[in-house]
């Protein structure tokens, strides 16, 4: 059973008596204070003490992607390669959280760049719009590139009843050659979902492919559209 030692000292002692007896609160007060860094001398090198590599006050960032209900599914099937170049390549800590069904991603201590975390979460956002994970792994190596999306009703026309369906039947063309005349043509890549449209590629290339677009919802026949070409400077 351990004892514990307490230091009495009789209040009413005078002089020499009561710096006696007040010696040993002064041992146990230096034996409180804080223990200073080790040193270990070695033939006449000086060693520090070891300390963590992980540091204590690194700050880490986090992005969450939300996941539509049509894009659950296509985000199980494809995980692992979508987890792989996140996290052996870019450094970032990524993880599917069912509950609030939102993908979460984290930097790490080693993460090189604070920009990988950005581009990662724009390449899962990417994903999410419905592209292929070919076309959007780009996003992790180019940064030129960039992801605009459309709202046929409100940024061009407003079409109702029958005028809408048939200008997303435009857009696409049988069998969907006009949209990938447009991609060809453009170097973009284009998802057409329901009243929205996705472009992915460089700025002047979502350009050009938007002007496309935009003159076939208006009516323009596809032969003299798709062929358009991004002018040379």
């Amino acid at each position: 059973m351990s004892s514990t030692r307490y230091c009495d000292v009789n209040i009413f002692a005078k002089g020499d008596d009561l710096q006696n007896q007040a010696q040993p609160l002064e041992d146990f007060a230096r034996r409180l204070k804080p223990k200073e860094k080790s040193v270990v001398t070695v033939v006449g090198k000086t060693f520090d003490q070891l300390v963590s590599n992980c540091p204590d006050n690194v700050h880490l960032e986090f992005r969450k992607v939300s996941v539509p209900s049509n894009r659950y599914s296509p985000l199980e099937k494809a995980w692992l390669d979508i987890y792989t170049p996140i996290y052996h390549q870019m450094k970032v800590d990524i993880r599917m959280n069912r509950g609030s069904r939102k993908v979460e991603l984290k930097t790490l201590a080693d993460t090189p760049d604070i920009s990988n975390l950005q581009k990662s979460a724009d390449f899962v956002h990417a994903f999410m719009l419905g592209f292929d994970i070919p076309d959007v792994i780009s996003l992790l190596r180019v940064d030129e590139l960039y992801v605009e999306s459309i709202e046929i009703k409100l940024d061009v026309k407003t079409l109702k009843g029958k005028h809408l369906p048939r200008a997303i039947g435009r857009l696409s063309g049988k069998g969907g050659k006009t949209k990938f005349a447009i991609e060809n043509s453009t170097k973009t890549r284009i998802v057409i979902a329901d009243t929205r449209i996705h472009i992915l590629g460089a700025f002047s290339n979502i350009k050009t492919a938007r002007d496309s677009l935009y003159s076939l919802i208006m009516g323009s026949p596809a032969g003299k559209v798709y062929v358009i070409e991004p002018k040379k400077l």
